[in-house]
């Protein structure tokens, strides 16, 4: 069961045409990003925020900007400036050595000197596997997930720069507990019979056969080709209900082409074209999976953005979209597991960024007023924080005492 795969999130500055990332850290630390005429127009779009806007807003506006004619025309499509300039050669070489090095070695740049061409592109996936807290799946046991693979309600639609971090250290030292721990017990004991994973083996070597013997007339890179354009197209930054049906009918036609595939080199060893072939089925599951969830979800939350929806409907879509595939199915069966606004520390709120759009859920008013309230009349912040939203019964036993590097 995959959750939330619609909330794809697109990063702002991947150089052009490598696609390698730039550190957040450039606009962080004072770059600018400017157009085909050298205009810094960040602060048109968000006047209080300007270069410093999550990263869904900072992408969106590029991409905006560029739908305006304002990009720079490449032999490798449009793309706008980083300006680092601005921020002069001895800080680049103390704090942003690794964009240096990036640009010198994929651009034959010098960012102290020079522009750097950007546009956004896809950086993280919120949805993944959905676990529990201990990053278990519950409706298959010993299968865990843990960072971009899991759905794991760190991020909901938009991962935060700083939750990598979180995501690495914390949520890695959990899960890797609850794992070993999960071995150590009875439920970790391996019961599966020989005959069941010679199963296994024999139907996937029986398919692998297949692809070999070039028995369909499908071409594996054509169909990858067009499911990468149908993306980019039509399930990216932008998103309306007419590009996402055409999507998922599309995405779905694919699915079938896949089915009966034929290979150019028919070799089982070192042959990339029959490991795309194996793996390609299932891109395209995942691909159904975002663009079926995007184009039922109307709203825009996060890094998922509904030109058609433009509002965030917390009275409707207050809940995660849970995804599962039926055998042989052509399409995932979707259904949605709410949320529970009361049990939130942080309810839901405008955050800052441009308009506010909100379809306000009933229990986020009330639900801040009692944080409120517990915030002002709780001195010690273990008892506060017990009181807004207990977390500790939820972590393994050695983790749940008081942090003794602190003192508290």
């Amino acid at each position: 069961m995959l959750g939330n795969m619609e909330a794809v999130q697109f990063h702002p500055t991947a150089i052009v045409p490598a696609g390698i990332l730039v550190t957040e850290g450039c606009r962080g630390d004072g770059g600018l990003l400017r157009d085909v005429d050298g205009y810094r127009f960040m602060p048109d779009y968000e006047p209080d925020k300007k270069e410093l806007a999550s990263r869904d807003v900072v992408s969106r506006r590029m991409a905006e900007h560029m739908r305006k004619g304002k990009g720079v025309k490449s032999a490798y499509g449009e793309h706008l400036w980083l300006d680092i300039t601005v921020l002069g050669a001895a800080h680049i070489d103390k704090n942003l050595r690794e964009v240096k090095d990036i640009c010198h070695y994929f651009l034959g740049i010098d960012p102290a000197k020079e522009f750097i061409p950007v546009r956004p592109t896809q950086h993280y996936s919120m949805g993944g596997v959905r676990t529990d807290h201990t990053g278990q799946s519950p409706t298959l046991a010993g299968l865990f997930a843990c960072g971009e693979a899991a759905c794991w309600d760190m991020h909901g639609f938009n991962r935060l720069g700083g939750n990598s971090v979180a995501e690495t250290v914390v949520a890695g030292m959990l899960v890797g507990e609850y794992v070993a721990d999960f071995c150590e017990s009875e439920c970790g004991d391996l019961t599966v019979s020989t005959a069941l994973a010679r199963q296994f083996v024999d139907r996937e070597q029986a398919y692998l056969d297949s692809l070999l013997a070039g028995r369909g007339g499908e071409n594996a890179v054509v169909i990858r080709q067009r499911m990468e354009q149908i993306m980019t197209d039509k399930v990216g930054l932008f998103r309306n209900g007419t590009d996402l049906e055409s999507a998922v009918a599309e995405l779905t036609g694919l699915l079938q082409r896949s089915r009966q595939l034929a290979l150019h080199y028919r070799r089982a060893d070192a042959n990339p074209e029959l490991v795309l072939a194996y793996r390609l089925p299932r891109m395209l599951k995942v691909a159904l999976s975002v663009a079926l969830g995007a184009l039922n979800r109307t709203e825009s939350r996060g890094a998922h953005f509904r030109e058609d929806f433009t509002a965030r409907d917390d009275q409707a879509w207050l809940k995660r979209t849970l995804a599962t595939w039926p055998d042989s199915a052509d399409l995932p069966s979707l259904s949605y597991e709410p949320l529970d606004v009361n049990a939130m520390e942080l309810p839901p709120g405008f955050r800052g960024y441009g308009v506010k759009n909100i379809v306000e859920h009933p229990a986020s008013a009330p639900r801040q007023a009692e944080v409120d309230a517990v915030r002002q009349a709780e001195v010690d912040r273990h008892v506060r924080q017990a009181r807004l939203m207990p977390f500790d019964h939820l972590l393994p036993a050695k983790y749940r005492g008081r942090n003794e590097r602190l003192e508290c």
